[in-house]
């Protein structure tokens, strides 16, 4: 007979040896090789934060094992970046699978302001502990009851009294709308291992945590019977706005066959769920923009002065290693271009340099390779080794006026053309420098004067100058915030952690200059099947699930995956 498939969607984790989550199943659709799966899925994303989906297909068997009829892996940056929000991919063993990702529509949400007095410290006696809290609640899972992480504050470093910031919360992530469900709140030091310590916890519920906000109660946390400090709850309010912490998968069509022959038959495409996103204000927000067709464009401005070193000698910044393995210019460009090229239909992107001399003339804003743009990610690494062998020669000051002035022109065109055409565009342009700028004045002035163009300014350090002046230039604007600064060395270790933290306020950065210019985003955009580009087929990942009697999916083995850009 025909199969009966459902799908099993598993969140892969970005760090090297983590196991990856099973997210959860579709419902089983009876007899059919295009299975139109009605089930969503939430799955947290935040740009610059590597997520990668697995969805892996099964022919259910009710007396037997199910059946794997194939996967794909998806990365949800790219899929919100493709025309409207979706993208599909061939399968070895044959068909195809569409995934489309929306903005999540929760109803209710948690505002929830709390902090801690005289916590138990757990570092010692020369320092202090860096508590953050976490929410877990109840799930059932494969083996049984268990506890799960379903919210995460920020921490503070050294402070045993800490005031953590007012976040709002979705209560469906937190609580599955129940607010009576028994909630396990704890509080721990952070440690950069990952291997954090417990402080102390309770359980409580949402209605816990309003009733003792409104009597002005507080919360005794313990750890293995002893008072380890208090928690004072100052706001737990629960209020009806749609909410912008998650991202809903949504399973939409797939089309599958069970030999290597595709479907006689092509699937329908589907309308999918409408895409509506006010958050925690009442303004569009970066997915509004996203949805509505706005493209993000990159630039890249690259350091060639002579403190770089002499590109020939084995060490120095820009040295090309004959085994091709990337230096930090290439790794912080391949990891950042990898995020944002999902979101630029055309990837066309300009590399200028700056800090060289031709002929004798320093030139701070030069086009590096042999075309005004370069193609992908890749164009952009070819380009920059093509400029060691135009001539140039690496001198000095550190001067990034120029680039930026170019950049803020560059997106300043691009909006104007794209708003001709009833569209939108907006530009980032990623310096990549081994020093600090060598008039601090002057470029603040000048971050100032392009403060108001549609662009945001990242600058990733190279090496180990002193960057303070850079950190000054991201700390003291006048204008809008439109300049961020990252160390590349204290994320070397990680190129998500770079990805995360240099394109963090990016999404806001964009939607205060469409805000603040009266520009709201356009309709979200609706695409045919025959306008969704098809990926092809890929390696498949090597991930076993099994299916224990009565309970949901669990990994047994396998899921090492490697996101591209990572390094």
């Amino acid at each position: 007979g025909t199969s009966d498939p459902f799908a099993v969607i598993t969140l892969l984790s970005s760090d090297r040896g983590a196991k990856p989550t099973i997210i959860g199943e579709t419902e089983v659709q009876k007899n059919t090789l295009s299975p139109d799966w009605v089930k969503s899925f939430d799955v947290n994303y935040e740009l610059g934060t590597p997520t990668n989906i697995l969805v892996k297909i099964f022919d259910e068997v009710r007396k037997g094992d199910n059946k794997s009829m194939g996967s794909a892996v998806f990365d949800i940056g790219a899929v919100l970046g493709a025309k409207g929000n979706t993208k599909a991919k061939k399968m070895k063993n044959g068909g195809t699978l569409f995934v489309r990702v929306s903005k999540d529509e929760a109803e209710g949400l948690l505002k929830l302001k709390m902090s801690g007095s005289k916590l138990s410290n757990t570092e010692g006696m020369f320092r202090k502990s860096d508590p953050f809290y976490e929410f877990m609640k109840k799930d059932q899972g494969h083996r049984g009851t268990e506890w799960n992480v379903v919210h995460r504050s920020p921490y503070i470093k050294n402070n045993l009294s800490p005031q953590w910031q007012e976040e709002v919360i979705d209560l469906t992530l937190l609580c599955d709308d129940d607010l009576d469900q028994i909630l396990s709140l704890n509080v721990f030091d952070h440690e950069s291992s990952g291997k954090h310590v417990l402080m102390g916890k309770i359980e409580t519920s949402v209605n816990g945590l309003v009733a003792a906000a409104k009597a002005g109660r507080s919360f005794q946390i313990k750890r293995n019977g002893k008072d380890k400090g208090t928690l004072i709850i100052h706001t737990a309010e629960i209020f009806g706005l749609e909410n912008d912490s998650g991202v809903p998968l949504n399973m939409e069509q797939a089309t599958i066959s069970s030999s290597a022959r595709q479907p006689s038959a092509p699937p329908l495409m589907p309308l999918g769920p409408k895409i509506v996103v006010p958050p925690r204000n009442s303004g569009p927000t970066f997915q509004d923009y996203i949805a509505g067709g706005c493209e993000v464009n990159l630039g890249v401005a690259i350091d060639f002065t002579g403190s770089n070193g002499d590109p020939r000698k084995p060490g120095t910044l820009h040295y090309l290693n004959p085994d091709k393995s990337p230096n930090d210019y290439e790794k912080a460009i391949i990891a950042i271009g990898s995020v944002l090229a999902g979101f630029d239909s055309d990837q066309k992107f300009p590399l200028w340099g700056f800090g060289a001399k031709y002929g004798g003339v320093l030139q701070n804003c030069f086009q590096c390779g042999p075309n005004a743009e370069a193609d992908g990610v890749q164009g952009i690494i070819d380009a920059y080794h093509q400029t060691f062998a135009s001539g140039l020669v690496m001198s000095g000051p550190t001067v990034i006026t120029e680039v930026m002035k170019m950049a803020a022109k560059h997106a300043e065109k691009n909006q104007q053309q794209a708003a001709s055409e009833g569209k939108q565009k907006y530009s980032i342009l990623l310096i990549l420098t081994d020093g600090a700028v060598s008039d601090v004045a002057a470029t603040l002035m000048t971050s100032n004067e392009i403060s108001n163009a549609p662009l945001s300014v990242v600058i990733v350090g190279i090496g180990n100058a002193d960057f303070s002046g850079m950190q000054f230039l991201d700390d003291n604007g006048t204008g809008p915030d439109v300049i961020q600064f990252v160390g590349f060395n204290a994320h070397r270790h990680s190129s998500s952690s770079l990805t995360k933290a240099t394109l963090e306020e990016i999404p806001l950065q964009m939607q205060n200059y469409f805000t603040r210019n009266g520009i709201r985003p356009n309709p979200p955009v609706h695409v045919e099947e025959e306008e969704i580009v098809v990926g092809p087929v890929e390696e498949e990942i090597d991930l076993t699930i099994d299916f224990g009697a009565g309970g949901g999916p669990s990994v047994s083995s396998g899921g090492a995956f490697v996101p591209p850009g990572a390094y």
